[in-house]
Formats: structure tokens, C-alpha cells, sequence
């Protein structure tokens, strides 16, 4: 984040205002139109996934937890963990407008509460309906605040920097909490979002040079998926070889790079 930007502290004041800057900044970079924002979430939905997990006690990193949903067969079930991420990509991949909106406290207070406030409240109350429901009561909660934030899309803040301890506060000290990991999310999301528009911009440069018939359709995707893969996720546009010679090629190209380091099974992102 930007040196300017305050690092928060541990008062509602001083973390409100932090987190509001915070909130702001992403807000900006969101607007910009080389922004892959598709492949942002994604990927914040992968880190929403890997904190979910280890909420239930399991310790898959966020590259097993993708190999585990690329390499799913037809008709397979994902493990918990993989099931997380689904979750989250559902989430963030439907307009905010069509999902149900939680209810908020009628008073004048809470209508006129901050959007990280507004998110605290829907928390805490899924939490209390839901106590073992994680996951689902913060993407309720980052729908909230995106809703707040008039953007079109959930993004994974709260998901991506809460943790589970700090569920299991109440009022003043759970909207302290959500302060600091807004803070913290939305610093996580800027710095992605940054890096992912260099990587788009580098793409796009490069496509005219791709010799591929349907090298156009291809780097659409790349530049809305976390992984590719070149016999799964290309499948339906060219062959396994021209695939797997078209993901090499922006490798080489240094527009890409391979995601596992195997030399079988390989996926590919920007």
C-alpha cells in the first residue's frame, strides 16, 4: 500500500479511518478498465478458501487447494477445502444485485453506519444464526460491504484477512476487528489488482504475435481464470499439443508462467 496510507491502530477511530482509506484506494484501482477483475477475485477467493480451511483445522495451502479443484474429473466431489473455494467463486462471480440481501437493524444508526459497519453487522448476526457456518457468514459479509461500496461483484476482504478467532467477538470489539482486517484485505486486494494489471497489459501486448486461431478466446481466459490448464480448461479451443504449445509460447514470451512446477499436470496464470 501506498506509504501515506495509515497503518491503523488499535482504537475504532484509528482503525475506521485506516480501513476507509483502505476501502477507498481499492475502490479507484476497481474502476481502472485494464483491471483482469474476474481473475482478482479468483484469486482472493483461493485466500478466502485457504483461511477457511484452516478455520476447520485442516492445513491445505492455497496451491493444493487449486490442484484439487483443476484436477477434479467429471462427476468427482471436492474435499472441504476445495468445497470452500467453489463456495467463494459462486460468490463472486454472480452479480451482488442477485443475492440475498441480510437484514440490517432498522434504526437510524445502522442505516447510517459505515460500510465496514454495516459488514460487521451482517457478521455477527449470521455468526449467532450460524456458529459453524464461517465461510457462508463472510461472504454474507463481504457482500454487505461490497453492496456498501456500490460495486457490481463480492470481493474477498473480510473472507481473505479475518480470522477465526476474531469471529467469535461481539459488537465493539468484532467491528474493531473487521476494521483491521478490512484494512488489511483491502491492502492484500490493491497490491494484487496492481500486479494483475501489469500481467493483463503484458498480455494483451503480446496476443497480436499469437499465431493460434483461437488465440483470442484463450487469452480471455487467461486473463479472467486463476489456472489454466492446457487439456482441461483449453479443451473445448484447440488441441492437448497446440494447448500445451500455446501456453509454453507466453511462458517464453514472459507473459505467463507454469503454477506447480511439475513436469506433468501443469497449470498455467498470469
Amino acid at each position: 500500500m501506498p506509504g501515506w496510507l495509515p497503518g491503523g491502530g488499535q482504537d475504532i477511530e484509528a482503525a475506521g479511518f485506516s480501513s476507509g482509506a483502505a476501502l477507498m484506494l481499492l475502490h479507484l484501482t476497481l474502476q481502472v478498465k485494464a483491471l483482469p477483475d474476474a481473475l482478482l477475485r479468483e484469486r482472493l477467493s483461493l485466500r478466502a478458501a485457504q483461511l477457511g480451511a484452516a478455520m476447520t483445522g485442516r492445513r491445505e495451502q492455497a496451491a493444493e487447494i487449486r490442484d484439487e479443484i483443476m484436477l477434479l474429473r467429471p462427476g468427482d466431489t471436492p474435499g472441504p477445502a476445495g468445497a470452500l473455494l467453489l463456495d467463494w467463486r459462486r460468490a463472486t462471480s454472480r452479480p451482488v444485485r442477485l443475492m440475498t440481501r441480510a437484514k440490517l437493524p432498522t434504526d437510524q444508526a445502522a442505516r447510517d453506519a459505515t460500510p465496514v459497519a454495516r459488514a460487521a453487522q451482517v457478521l455477527e448476526a449470521a455468526i449467532a444464526e450460524a456458529p459453524k457456518a464461517e465461510t457462508a457468514a463472510l461472504i454474507r459479509a463481504d457482500a454487505e460491504l461490497a453492496r456498501a461500496m456500490g460495486w457490481q461483484h463480492v470481493v474477498p476482504i473480510l473472507g481473505a484477512s479475518l480470522s477465526g478467532r476474531a469471529l467469535r467477538q461481539s459488537g465493539a470489539d468484532l467491528l474493531l476487528r473487521c476494521h483491521m482486517a478490512v484494512r488489511q484485505g483491502a491492502g492484500e486486494a490493491y497490491r494484487q489488482a496492481q500486479e494483475l494489471t501489469r500481467a493483463a497489459q503484458a498480455l494483451r501486448a503480446v496476443a497480436p504475435k499469437l499465431r493460434s486461431r483461437a488465440s483470442a478466446q484463450a487469452v480471455e481466459i487467461f486473463l479472467s481464470r486463476d489456472a489454466v490448464s492446457p487439456g482441461g480448461t483449453l479443451s473445448g479451443l484447440m488441441s492437448d499439443r497446440a494447448a500445451r504449445r500455446f501456453c509454453d509460447r507466453l511462458v517464453e514470451l514472459g507473459v505467463a508462467r507454469e503454477l506447480t512446477g511439475r513436469s506433468t499436470f501443469r497449470l498455467y496464470g498470469i
